[in-house]
């Protein structure tokens, strides 16, 4: 019979299995894409209680092979007795070059599916083989197929970094987390926030009411939206066993969330506590007595949502598959993402052409005695148009 095995790719690294008659061999294979530490792979589907084969090459020259177990999402520590012995296969193991492997041998047995799981770190331990090892920066599941053809090189005839067979491996409950949490953050602020913006943009001349529709839309709608999905992301990186604010996505997701915050807290500050307005101001230009706070609220505004393209970009370009090794998603992403970057501003920009008439509602509601902070019916009354609320967007 042939040689049979599978192989399967991450960003960072690949794992192949040879099989033969007595033994299976593993090869661990840096992509080059990150600078390498160490590689591991473990026999299970989670981290937890999986035996597991580590492997480096330490700055004092050689190979390390390291068998563990975790019995939680901390630290592997050495495992004294492995129900798979592993032994270096030196033929087959590279230490140098852009992409260097790592090969060892089990002995094998009647298992012809292998679920693997996988990670990859950039630190470098020590020689010895309870050394310590710093957090990993990919870590992916797979499962292997032991009895695919081989072809005369060793390889599988499907590359799954090419085919995209990744796709059709079931997600993980952590990877599952992941997937809600970017749902939800998507719709939060890059759905709702938008909406309120240019719902504040198009009706603040045409309906007295424009201001409740903004911050039922920003706050009580976008809000718990984000908050959830905030949470779920945090949650995430606490079961996967990752390291908080480790990754650029995890600490813009904390900038961008505390700001979003921030902005609310400036639009209420606006809409609470307002100076009474000035008709002799508007003598100059009706913009010209608007408070610097209102245009601050404006452009940290505009601001949020432009990070929150970025966010979500990097979400799933660069953390998605860093965190799951599950590879890229599909280009249909990409295609949402490039028509929502372009639109979203093109009907902002659409909406300035509204700020003639709203200076001239403006102009003509300070000339009627309209103050700041009277009944809403009174200024209705008082004014063709409720422009009451100058707040910025």
């Amino acid at each position: 019979a042939g040689t049979t095995g599978d192989s399967h790719c991450g960003s960072a690294m690949c794992i192949s299995a040879i099989v033969n008659d007595t033994s299976v061999t593993y090869i661990l294979q840096s992509t080059g894409e990150r600078s390498l530490g160490w590689m591991a792979m473990g026999f299970g589907r989670s981290m937890t209680n999986s035996p597991m084969v580590l492997a480096w090459a330490p700055s004092s020259g050689g190979i390390t092979i390291s068998q563990r177990i975790a019995t939680q999402k901390v630290m592997p520590t050495v495992d004294s007795s492995p129900p798979k012995v592993a032994t270096l296969h030196n033929g087959l193991s590279v230490a140098s070059g852009d992409q260097p492997k790592f090969a060892f041998s089990v002995p094998v047995n009647d298992t012809t599916s292998q679920w693997v799981i996988y990670a990859f770190g950039t630190d470098v331990p020590a020689a010895a083989a309870d050394a310590s090892i710093n957090q990993h920066v990919e870590t992916g599941t797979a499962q292997l197929d032991l009895t695919k053809a081989l072809d005369s090189s060793g390889s599988s005839s499907t590359n799954p970094a090419s085919s995209g067979a990744t796709s059709d491996i079931p997600f993980t409950p952590v990877q599952r987390i992941i997937v809600v949490h970017a749902v939800f953050c998507i719709v939060g602020f890059l759905l709702f926030l938008p909406t309120g913006a240019l719902l504040a943009r198009y009706l603040r001349t045409l309906w007295p009411q424009w201001f409740k529709a903004h911050w039922i839309v920003q706050l009580g709608i976008a809000g718990p939206t984000i908050i959830v999905g905030v949470v779920l992301g945090i949650y995430a990186v606490h079961k996967a066993g990752g390291v908080h604010l480790s990754t650029t996505h995890r600490k813009w997701g904390v900038a961008l969330f505390a700001l979003y915050f921030f902005q609310c807290a400036l639009g209420a500050l606006i809409h609470f506590v307002k100076p009474r307005p000035k008709a002799t101001a508007y003598a100059v230009h009706p913009a010209a007595r608007r408070p610097l706070q209102n245009y601050i609220h404006a452009v940290v505004g505009l601001l949020t949502i432009g990070l929150s393209f970025y966010q979500v970009r990097t979400g799933y370009t660069t953390e998605w598959p860093l965190s799951t090794g599950r590879g890229d998603v599909r280009m249909g992403a990409n295609i949402v993402w490039y028509i929502w970057v372009v639109l979203l501003p093109v009907l902002y920009m659409l909406g300035l052409a509204l700020l003639p008439r709203q200076f001239k509602q403006e102009a003509a509601n300070a000339r009627n005695g309209v103050k700041d902070g009277e009944d809403e019916d009174r200024d209705r009354i008082n004014a063709p148009i409720q422009t009451r609320y100058r707040d910025a967007f």
